[in-house]
């Protein structure tokens, strides 16, 4: 029980390295047709917002502002899943927890 405990100690140090090396990994999410870009880290903090000048002549507000979501959920979904599977690497095989690799 107790090696069980050490290992779960241990796998609580290791995502703390993890959520600290994912917020230097940059991820791009875009909307279908690429007109606009969000770039995330692996924390899922948005940095950067790119919307291509040529959708102002040719979109209405709503239209760009769907466009965005687009793209700023296509990066954190990202995130997510980079973050889902840096876990599996390191969580111990505990049953009960869901965390089985």
């Amino acid at each position: 029980m107790f090696g069980k405990l050490k290992e779960l100690m241990d796998a609580k140090g290791k995502m703390e390295e993890v959520k600290k090396r994912l917020e230097s990994v940059l991820l791009t999410g875009e909307s279908m047709n690429k007109e606009v870009s969000v770039t995330v880290t692996g924390g899922r903090k948005v940095v950067k917002i790119a919307i291509h000048p040529s959708i102002f002549n040719v979109r209405e507000k709503e239209e760009i502002e769907n466009l965005i979501l687009i793209a700023v959920n296509h990066g954190l979904d990202q995130a997510d899943h980079l973050m889902a599977e840096e876990m599996k690497r390191i969580m111990p095989d505990i049953p009960g927890l869901g965390m089985q690799k």
